[in-house]
């Protein structure tokens, strides 16, 4: 699963990065589902989520993106109530099914920063 911020805006750092990932494993546990591998990147987030079939991927995710949304308002906005007009992310999200390539993907996400890093800062001259 991929998710971005609203704007894909570089939100994710300092004290807001180490509070999703607690709030993504806790959130997470109340589907009954496991966060196996995860990267949080300034501007979007990459998990490899495992899910019980009783759940469907569309809920678990809605679950986590508004669930985590209401947390962020909350700890680092000030907001207790009134969340119309706030979203910390966009609107859609990228979710893939893993089989037999689940160790590929769990290296892709553990070297995703390390790939942005590089695309971020292009070599004018080789």
């Amino acid at each position: 699963m991929s998710l971005i911020p609203k704007g894909r805006k570089k939100a994710i750092y300092g004290k807001i990065r180490e509070r999703l990932r607690e709030i993504f494993h806790q959130l997470a546990a109340q589907r009954e589902s496991v966060i196996v591998e995860g990267n949080l990147c300034s501007d979007h987030i990459h998990m490899l989520i495992r899910i019980p079939p009783k759940y469907s991927v569309a809920q678990v995710v809605g679950f986590l993106k508004g669930k985590s949304a209401i947390m962020i308002a909350r700890e680092f906005m000030g907001r207790e109530r009134s969340f119309a007009g706030l979203a910390f992310w966009a609107r859609g999200y990228f979710v893939s099914t893993v089989g037999v390539n689940e160790a590929t993907i769990r290296r892709y996400i553990q070297h995703q920063e390390e790939a942005d890093r590089k695309e971020d800062n292009p070599r004018l001259f080789k």
